[in-house]
């Protein structure tokens, strides 16, 4: 595993999206690509290293463990078995998204991925409480499905026959300078086979449009912009191919009390001016219900109060945020007759000492 930040060796953002990652991770594929560098061995070493961060950086799960806790978080996963073969068939990937051809070292892997499902996104907007709390809910996605009737072939039974210019291998090979390149066959399509009896269920697609219930199950302390991947519930693959994923993206919906701030929440507490002065027993509101707070004597405005353990849970389980409560002294703007002669009277006395009382002493006089 490279020791170096994986952002900084594609030359990108931590806010860059995928298309902005896998623009850079060609860059980079194709300045360093040994075929390109016959023998040198910090090229071939920047090519893995941008290899390792693709593959990282490009997996929404294996970003968000990265971002939030280093390659610590990753535990391994960031390395991959078959290092060197899974590098040339990234790279094959990028030059036939690139030239529309493929290197002959991912050429087997790209027939295999050819027919692969999609990944899928579904946003889903959730209440404030729903995401601290966690929720189990449905949702209806609409998607293109393995079709029954022929799994994905497109043909009827025995419907199909292997293509005779590339003899099933999809690619027709030569010799391009430094590169060995392998072309999709024209004939096929780089499938290396021919429907010649398309499947009456899905007119040879291999694949039809429904619409599927799926439920999900939300965990307490998610946040705007998480993602929870469903494997195998994005569309359905063809040829035998797998489906792909399914992201749903979540979007919080703010609170008219709290404000939340990584795991901890905020809140403003109005109090009287007398509450504040003589000190009292308020109750406050938390996530969970009501609760009490006292405050002390001579609260000031802008004083904050720590409710411990009264935040959000962590979404791994391990611990919960606190809350953190301020006041806000509340002036009244409209007087009784009675009200405005007792703030004069106060007010005669302020900023002064007289037998040994203070202000808050007095204050307690004038109202007891």
């Amino acid at each position: 595993m490279s020791d170096r930040d994986y952002y900084d060796i594609l030359g990108v953002k931590r806010e860059a999206d995928v298309a902005e990652i896998k623009k850079a991770y060609r860059r980079a594929a194709l300045r360093y690509h040994p075929d390109k560098n016959p023998g040198d061995s910090a090229a071939e070493e920047n090519f893995k290293e941008a290899a390792e961060a693709y593959a990282v950086l490009s997996d929404p799960e294996k970003r968000q463990l990265y971002d939030r806790f280093g390659k610590s978080g990753l535990g391994g996963s960031a390395g991959f078995p078959g290092f060197d073969q899974d590098i040339f068939a990234d790279f094959s990937d990028i030059l036939g998204d690139l030239f529309g051809f493929g290197s002959v070292f991912g050429g087997a892997r790209r027939r295999s991925r050819a027919g692969a499902g999609r990944d899928l996104r579904y946003d889903l907007e959730i209440e404030f409480e729903e995401a601290v709390e966690g929720l189990e809910t449905k949702i209806q996605v609409p998607r293109l499905e393995t079709c029954d009737t022929c799994r994905g072939t497109g043909a009827e039974e025995g419907g199909i026959e292997t293509c005779n210019q590339c003899g099933g291998r999809g690619q027709v090979a030569f010799q391009q300078g430094f590169f060995t390149i392998a072309r999709p066959c024209n004939r096929c399509g780089g499938t290396g086979r021919r429907i010649v009896r398309p499947c009456h269920g899905c007119s040879g697609q291999g694949r039809v449009q429904q619409e599927r219930t799926l439920t999900v199950r939300i965990p307490a302390g998610v946040d705007s912009g998480t993602r929870l991947r469903m494997s195998d519930e994005g569309e359905g693959g063809t040829g035998g191919a797998p489906p792909g994923d399914l992201y749903v993206v979540l979007h919080v919906r703010e609170h008219a009390v709290f404000q939340r701030r990584d795991l901890d929440l905020h809140c403003v507490v109005p109090v009287s001016f007398t509450q504040a002065a003589l000190g009292a027993e308020i109750s406050v509101p938390t996530i969970d219900g009501g609760d009490s707070l006292d405050l002390p004597v001579g609260t000031q405005t802008g004083t904050s109060f720590r409710l411990k353990g009264r935040g959000v849970p962590a979404v791994n389980g391990r611990g919960r945020g606190d809350q953190y409560v301020t006041v806000q002294v509340r002036v009244p703007t409209r007087l009784s007759r009675e009200q405005r002669q007792l703030i004069e009277q106060l007010a005669e006395f302020d900023d002064e000492e007289a037998d040994g009382q203070g202000l808050f002493d007095r204050v307690k006089n004038i109202f007891s």
